[in-house]
């Protein structure tokens, strides 16, 4: 055999080839996605609230971000983004601020508080900049456990093509920390147009054709736009 065709015999073997170095760092980043809902009438109060609890928590160690979104069409309907070093930074946030927006969501709210912990699967940012014409798809991603479909691989391949649209300007995956099979899509994209693009896009088509037989439950995607 020509040592060409061996040497790429050996490069496209399984496990070998473009493979982690063993000393590469492990991601610890800890994200919790968290939804939210409250009576319309209420949804100055919750932005209120909400935007202080960010505000505290940015002094804290180990804080990278806490993202504000509301669904668009449907006032008080929200979802929160946090990323932290780690899950030690996450359990160490302020409790006194958390215990302020529990209370000021209490006598408002119209669904329970419910927080999600989730690690990194693919994360990075697209090549646009946001205004105030961004739109955002939040979407609950949940694959039957009994299926063949390799979701991890599909969500990174499925995020890696986005990120090349012009219009993108983030799209990232992160998995259930317990629950393997359970992923949300976070997209952010320059306008709606962008958004429309997208959709149509041949890469996107093909995604949910493949995954869409191995999922437990309808692809929940939701349009949102960002609380600053």
């Amino acid at each position: 055999m020509p040592a060409w065709l061996l040497l790429l015999n050996v490069l496209l073997a399984p496990g070998v080839g473009l493979q982690v170095p063993p000393d590469a760092p492990a991601d610890s980043t800890f994200h919790a996605v968290t939804y939210v809902e409250v009576s319309s009438a209420s949804t100055r109060t919750a932005i209120d609230a909400l935007r202080r609890y960010r505000d505290v928590n940015r002094t804290r160690d180990g804080f990278i971000r806490i993202e504000i979104f509301e669904q668009i069409g449907r006032p008080g309907h929200f979802v929160v983004l946090e990323a932290w070093r780690d899950q030690k930074a996450f359990d160490a946030k302020d409790p006194a601020a958390q215990k302020q927006l529990l209370t000021t969501l209490a006598p408002i709210r119209v669904s329970g508080y419910d927080e999600r912990p989730y690690k990194t699967l693919s994360t990075a940012r697209g090549s646009g900049t946001p205004d105030r014409d961004a739109v955002y798809v939040i979407s609950h991603v949940d694959v039957a456990p009994t299926s063949p479909i390799k979701a991890p691989e599909l969500l990174r391949s499925q995020a890696e093509a986005s990120r090349k649209e012009s219009g993108n300007l983030r799209f990232d995956v992160v998995q259930h920390t317990m629950r393997g099979n359970h992923f949300t899509v976070v997209e952010g994209w320059r306008n709606q147009q962008a958004l429309d693009a997208h959709v149509a896009s041949a890469h996107t088509r093909q995604y949910r054709d493949t995954i869409q037989p191995g999922t437990g439950s309808p692809l929940d995607e939701r349009v949102f736009k960002a609380i600053d």
